[in-house]
């Protein structure tokens, strides 16, 4: 029997498996398999849920609201700060809850932001402070992460958990390009027929700062289109979910990773390749209304909506693909080949953002989707590596640590934007990206190297 087997004190229940051994002969690949589809299909929904924010920020003063570019970029940094804390909390629920209740209850609270946003929206003299508690209620989404994934791999033997993490988590990233892609189509009609009015609500009228032009809008469907979905994720996850009693019988006995230098090591590194996913894919549609946008080159700016989608697109496709990479070649490595990515292409945008027109738009964004790439290959080798650094239990405590600081990224990012010239961050990540190049090589991927992975 594996070591994720045996519990203290024991968990009886329709919960809790009996007996797992993910290493051994016996591994249910069927059920394992089964949970990863299911946590997966609902770390989307939460994804979209955590940056729904970054799809509306954007409209929001062409819907009525009269709100400055620094309290835009305080709205899309608020569910950064959330998800960051929340995520110190669900690092260390699994092996206290459990998969099934800690995934079903997680996409109940989700329901909170959905239904606010929904009704926040359609009244333009919603006071910000609203708007700031409901940004903040969306990290609830990003707090899901840290338990979602050690959850998952606890399933998994270690020589797959690379590949069945690369897929939860690369497909989860994918929710922040469905919410930045489908919120400008859904919004553009009336759901339910007839009946929108009194159940989904009036529309609004988006107006055009450039050209005055206006459209009808019903701006509620970027929440209410996700509220079903969440209410099957909720049903099918208590129905077909079970959690593997750990050896943990108190929150507190989990913090011993903190004692380990590696965890620090692997908490830099997480935080420079998702901090840059998740902080840039945020900020990524103000970044571009700012820099290229109608107020900046009237009407031959470039519409921010058109393109924000495509940074997270590009990075979950690297997180997904770059799983078995990592499997095949050593996560160390890829580490190492991610941050220096990140080197180049952040040094290479922050040349890019005093753009003489519109014109220059396609270099930015080539530059800008550099970035999401190599982000992306980071967040699939770094996750290859904990297994494989730590034991299975601290393993899934450090994987919870790590995305939870990681997790910050959206609010400094914003915090960074609202108050300094935007080739400051730009800057600050090409460093911070050095260092961890040097750190990934020294510990992880040198001959010789003290924790190959």
């Amino acid at each position: 029997m594996s070591d994720a087997a045996a519990a203290v004190p024991a968990r009886t229940g329709q919960d809790w498996l009996k007996d797992w051994d993910s290493e051994g002969p016996s591994w249910d690949k069927r059920r394992a398999w089964r949970t990863l589809a299911i946590t997966t299909f609902d770390l989307i929904l939460c994804f979209i849920v955590w940056f729904l924010v970054s799809a509306i920020a954007p409209v929001l003063n062409d819907l009525g609201f009269e709100i400055s570019s620094s309290q835009l970029y305080w709205l899309t940094a608020m569910p950064g700060l959330a998800g960051g804390f929340l995520r110190m909390v669900w690092t260390f629920l699994p092996p206290v809850l459990g998969t099934r209740k800690l995934v079903t209850y997680t996409m109940a609270l989700l329901l909170i932001p959905i239904i606010g946003w929904a009704v926040a929206i359609q009244n333009p003299d919603t006071p910000y402070w609203v708007l700031l508690v409901l940004s903040f209620a969306t990290g609830i989404g990003g707090g899901a992460f840290a338990g979602f994934m050690p959850s998952t791999s606890y399933f998994f033997p270690k020589a797959k958990a690379g590949t069945a993490l690369g897929i939860q988590a690369g497909v989860g990233n994918f929710g922040v390009s469905i919410v930045q892609l489908a919120t400008p189509w859904i919004v553009s009609f009336m759901l339910l027929g007839g009946f929108a009015s009194g159940v989904i609500g009036p529309s609004q009228t988006l107006v055009d700062d450039a050209t005055g032009a206006t459209e009808e809008v019903w701006y509620q469907n970027a929440s209410y289109a996700w509220a079903s979905l969440t209410v099957i994720g909720i049903v099918i996850s208590w129905l077909y979910l079970r959690s593997i009693p750990m050896k943990v019988s108190k929150v507190t006995d989990q913090f011993v990773i903190f004692k380990n230098k590696h965890t620090w090591m692997m908490t830099l590194l997480y935080v420079i390749t998702f901090g840059a996913f998740s902080g840039f894919a945020a900020v990524f549609a103000l970044l571009i209304d700012e820099t290229f946008g109608t107020g900046v080159f009237g009407d031959a700016g470039i519409d921010p909506l058109q393109y924000a989608f495509l940074g997270a697109l590009v990075g979950s496709a690297a997180r997904v693909l770059f799983g078995p990479v990592a499997d095949k070649f050593g996560g160390g490595k890829v580490t190492v080949l991610s941050c220096a990515g990140l080197v180049a292409s952040c040094a290479y945008t922050a040349m890019q953002l005093s753009p003489e027109s519109a014109d220059d738009f396609p270099k930015f964004l080539w530059g800008m989707l550099a970035i999401f790439f190599f982000s992306g290959i980071g967040n699939a080798s770094t996750f290859k590596q904990m297994p494989y650094i730590f034991n299975r239990v601290e393993s899934g405590g450090v994987i919870g640590w790590t995305s939870a600081v990681a997790a910050f990224g959206p609010f400094f990012f914003s915090v960074i934007l609202a108050s300094t010239p935007s080739y400051t961050l730009f800057w600050w990540w090409t460093a911070l990206s050095a260092v961890g190049t040097v750190v990934a090589w020294w510990y992880y991927a040198r001959r010789g190297a003290e924790k190959p992975s």
